[in-house]
């Protein structure tokens, strides 16, 4: 089975939109015969636990409501961790204890600052729960509109107002790459909050940053899929990523966690035997790292 030559960390895979993952049974098929771990399950706590049962390792599972857990509306915000609760509490019965989430604003046109304080209304409540179930949250840093917990700042304001250890990250090294932070430096300052790692890379085009800048988009060209002009997301081992470098810090700070691909790759997306080598190929890089 693989794992990563640094840290023996099991490799799995985000289980994604493909059409030949929809058919779970048949997945943890593939994914015994191809040697991997772990599958990131997504929102079915009984999917979490059809995969646990299996034998294999729950990396994580997504949380149900996120936008609403910064909602200005007391009610709303109410309803959501009471939502949240009774997902984590069967998570957790199934053997999935991270629960996966983007910290996206439910209103992304107010100020960062004001979306932050409405967000600590909704994560303090739900952070008593996560500790209940000896369960984590584990933030993806993906810089969509309005996102917090996705730059060093954003994560030390909130840590500082919500400072359970239930509060987690998801340590994707491509979206710090897009967004031009140090994913070295990232893991020496926040690697006791990483609870779950994506390998996922990001490739820089230096001749596309030339021509278009970051700034704004193109005027004629067409962007990358899955990324932009002068970047583009890849499997482990086709980026800036270094992945060695950051299994050895990872593991200087005790991380015990899983490694799960993220299939986002224009390469790869291909189809079925396409996104098949993407997880392949990703996984034997990381197997060597």
């Amino acid at each position: 089975m693989l794992s990563t030559r640094t840290g023996s960390f099991p490799i799995g895979f985000r289980r994604a939109w493909f059409d030949w993952q929809k058919n779970l049974p048949s997945l943890i098929e593939w994914t015994k015969a191809n040697g991997l771990q772990v599958i990131d399950t997504g929102g079915d706590s009984k999917d979490a636990a059809e995969v646990a049962a299996s034998g294999l390792i729950v990396g994580s599972s997504d949380l149900l409501k996120w936008r609403e857990l910064g909602s200005a509306d007391d009610a709303t915000r109410k309803a959501a961790v009471e939502e949240n609760e009774a997902h984590i509490e069967a998570c957790a019965q199934a053997g999935s204890h991270h629960l996966f989430a983007v910290l996206l604003p439910e209103d992304a046109s107010k100020a960062r600052a004001e979306n932050l304080e409405l967000l600590v209304k909704g994560l303090t409540p739900l952070a008593s729960i996560l500790e209940k179930h000896n369960s984590q949250i584990v933030i993806e840093g993906w810089p969509g509109p309005g996102a917090l917990g996705c730059t060093p700042e954003s994560l030390r304001a909130l840590f500082a107002r919500v400072p359970s250890p239930a509060l987690g990250i998801n340590f994707d090294p491509s979206h710090l790459i897009r967004m031009g932070i140090d994913p070295v430096r990232f893991v020496k300052e926040f690697g006791d909050r990483i609870y779950h790692v994506h390998g996922k890379d990001t490739e820089l085009c230096a001749e596309s940053l030339y021509e278009f800048g970051h700034e704004q988009p193109a005027t004629l060209a067409q962007s990358h899929g899955f990324g932009s002009h002068s970047w583009r997301y890849t499997i482990p081992g086709q980026g800036c990523a270094p992945w060695p470098i950051l299994f050895d810090l990872l593991k200087a700070k005790g991380y015990k966690g899983a490694v799960s691909i993220e299939l986002e790759d224009e390469r790869f997306c291909t189809g079925e035997e396409g996104e098949k080598a993407g997880f392949i190929n990703g996984a034997q890089f990381l197997a060597g790292c």
